[in-house]
């Protein structure tokens, strides 16, 4: 196997690569064979396309003609495209961690041609530095044991694969699936303590930083943590307004800082310094769409004096406006086809890279494009000196813009955005991934709901965004999604490329994100299409995921990660950069189980849910997902079935629901009558309620129902008592 294989692969990240001198091959049972075949180690390097020191260790040593001989002799290069590949990610991230203690991208390990690693590491330079030994230097020490001493080595690799599998059993999720155990077994653990979440406020109170959010730089915006901390403040607790103070001070730290573009919204990856002044410009997807379901449940909380409704608007209106512009793919018709991974942290012009290099301003620059006066006044108030800085009004120390201060960005922000409109652009990486359009789906479905009836400041409106989610929707059906057929789950496909879908079967996290997006959407409209797709997705998911006594983030569709992790591992329960999938799923789970009934699947997010208490109180900034969907199941279910046929009265009393902050709230939706055959049948919380007269809202909780709400203040006052 010689010459580079990555020319005709899908992946955008690998075939920035197919021009590089190194024999690199995609992740796969041939390239592991030809290392077999050679006898020599695999060199696994993992990155993804809008990371910025990926390019650098490209372009110092992937680039290098004598470095890639070298490569080329004495390895089988491999690369992978974590985005594509989360779960070979995973697994050799974990090996990345136990050997090195610490992890990021680029990831280098070395694997047996088994797909066990024995040595590892991050971005190596082609010099060596202080601490940090040179890419060469490495790859020479790595060759030399290889071939002296390659008992040692495979003892080192046989040790590391043994103590990751030991970790994976000590943290597996054990599961009786519905339907498959005795009553008690399907009764679950049981609801969640709440003394559990209020301990995980008090720990997270403990560690919040006085520039806003959690650590020091580099500093990531928390996201899931965030959605459980607006959850707390919406049930009345003792620590409701701890949880609502946090939350309102991180989000409006990141919302008034260099981490939130100022001219088009949106959000960057991460700060690299500690008061969000300075970003890792590349911008993700999954980023956006969680930060924006953030925002747009703040929203719909009320705020806080640190962080007003109003202003977190016009983030949540911004951050969707320039999702969809920035990320939006174009469909057969011209239309919203689904929303692309990321856009580039660099900005490349005349072959170079350069970091940021579109985001950034001068001051001589502001005055190029706004004249003196205008220049220097928007200078100091978005902290631009002679130097390259992007535009930010203040972070953690800001109170946002008022008064004159605010009318005068308001003016200049046109050309401001018309001059950075015509510089060089970061690449964008245009793949697809389900999970991402999941999320998307389901904060656009949520923001609908709040910014209906707030001037937007932009061209969208409640509809338009409704639109856009049903667009996402209709792709992930038609491209990502095939139903099962005699027995078998449906299977949803990861990756799609120019509308087609490529590469691996979904995770967990594919499963659980576009479920719980479709849920949303499913409330948000009423069209019952979108909780039949929602239902075979999740009911897929136990299947592949669940059924076998313990809960899974991947259905094996490789021998080597398998190798890797000793056998196989469980679903982690853990957040990265989005929240876990296990507790996505146990997210849409309890959904599930709030609009059908099912005592069964109530139960399986339970066992779930029972893993909490002892990473509640050790690692809540790592379990943010799970407290989040416990925070659901503490607060509900609260079941609302909206019947009556489509009219403005029906509208008030759907909108009402749709504002409410509980985090327990599910709605189900009377869908306007269907032909014979055209559409599933209704949702079994409307079961015997649906109705062609005047429409009503019935509300519920632990089996005790309201009578019929015909107003919206009646909806209110009937939620209200619900609450606590």
């Amino acid at each position: 196997m010689t010459g580079n294989a990555l020319a005709g692969e899908p992946s955008a990240y690998l075939r920035q690569h197919a021009g590089n001198p190194m024999h690199w091959q995609p992740f796969g049972d041939a390239a592991f064979a030809a290392a077999a075949d050679r006898d020599v180690p695999v060199f696994l390097s993992i990155g993804y396309a809008a990371c910025h020191w990926c390019h650098v260790m490209a372009g110092e040593s992937f680039e290098d003609p004598e470095t890639a001989r070298y490569l080329n002799e004495h390895f089988v290069s491999v690369k992978v495209d974590r985005e594509e590949r989360p779960d070979v990610d995973a697994a050799y991230m974990a090996a990345t961690q136990a050997l090195t203690g610490e992890g990021g991208w680029p990831m280098s390990v070395f694997l047996l041609p088994d797909g066990r690693a024995f040595h590892a590491g991050t971005y190596f330079p082609p010099r060596p530095m202080p601490g940090r030994p040179s890419f060469r230097q490495v790859l020479e020490a790595v060759h030399e044991a290889w071939a002296e001493r390659r008992e040692a080595v495979e003892a080192n690799a046989a040790a590391l694969a043994r103590g990751l599998a030991d970790l994976h059993a000590r943290s597996a999720v054990r599961l009786q699936p519905p339907g498959t155990g005795s009553d008690a077994a399907d009764a679950g653990p049981g609801t969640p303590d709440p003394e559990v979440l209020a301990d995980a406020v008090r720990a997270l109170a403990a560690a919040e930083d006085a520039g806003g959010g959690f650590g020091a730089a580099p500093k990531f915006p928390p996201s899931a943590v965030l959605e459980f901390l607006i959850r707390h403040a919406a049930v009345p607790s003792a620590t409701a307004d701890t949880a609502r103070g946090i939350a309102g001070r991180t989000l409006a730290a990141m919302a008034r800082s260099a981490l939130y573009d100022q001219l088009d919204g949106g959000f960057a990856r991460y700060s690299v310094t500690r008061d969000w002044s300075l970003p890792h410009f590349e911008k993700m997807l999954y980023d956006n769409a969680l930060l924006l379901r953030a925002c747009a449940h703040w929203v719909r909380l009320g705020g806080s004096a640190e962080y007003p409704a109003a202003e977190a608007a016009e983030a949540t209106a911004g951050t969707a406006d320039w999702m969809l512009a920035a990320l939006g793919l174009t469909g057969p018709d011209g239309g919203l086809a689904a929303l692309a991974s990321s856009l580039d942290a660099d900005t490349v012009v005349d072959g170079v890279h350069h970091e940021g290099g579109t985001y950034l301003w001068t001051a001589a620059e502001l005055a190029d494009v706004l004249g003196r006066e205008d220049g220097a006044a928007v200078a100091r108030l978005m902290h631009v000196g002679p130097s390259g800085a992007p535009l930010h009004p203040g972070g953690a120390a800001g109170d946002g813009l008022a008064g004159e201060d605010r009318r005068l960005w308001q003016r200049v922000r046109p050309a401001l955005r018309a001059a950075r409109s015509a510089r060089p652009q970061p690449a964008r990486d245009e793949k697809v991934v389900a999970g991402w359009n999941g999320l998307a789906l389901g904060a656009l479905a949520d923001a609908a709901a709040v910014l209906d009836g707030t001037e937007l400041g932009t061209e969208l409106n409640r509809a338009e965004l409704l639109a856009a989610g049903e667009r996402i929707a209709e792709y992930l059906e038609r491209v990502h999604w095939t139903p099962g057929t005699d027995g078998e789950p449906g299977l949803l496909v990861r990756v799609s490329h120019d509308g087609r879908a490529r590469g691996i079967g979904g995770l967990l996290e594919d499963y659980a994100f576009c479920s719980e997006g479709l849920f949303a959407l499913y409330a948000a409209t009423g069209q019952t299409r979108w909780y039949a797709l929602a239902e075979g997705i999740l009911l897929a998911a136990c299947e592949r995921f669940a059924a076998g006594g313990t809960l899974r983030d991947a259905a094996g569709e490789s021998a080597q990660v398998g190798n890797a992790q000793g056998g196989g591992a469980g679903a982690d329960p853990f957040d990265d950069a989005t929240p876990s999938g296990a507790a996505a799923f146990a997210g849409a789970l309890l959904s599930y189980a709030a609009l059908t009934g099912s005592t069964g699947h109530r139960s399986l997010a339970e066992q779930i849910l029972a893993l909490l208490p002892p990473l509640a109180r050790q690692a809540p900034r790592a379990a943010g997902g799970l407290l989040a969907a416990a925070q659901a199941a503490v607060a509900g279910p609260v079941e609302a079935a909206v019947a009556g046929p489509p009219s403005a009265a029906r509208s008030a009393l759907h909108r009402e629901l749709l504002r409410s902050p509980s985090p327990g709230l599910v709605i189900a939706v009377q869908d306007a009558e269907p032909g014979p055959g055209t559409a599933p049948g209704p949702v079994p919380l409307l079961h015997g309620r649906e109705t062609k007269g005047d429409p009503v809202v019935y509300l519920c909780r632990a089996m005790v129902c309201h009578a019929p709400a015909v107003s919206a203040a009646q909806v209110r006052e009937q939620l209200a008592s619900m609450a606590g």
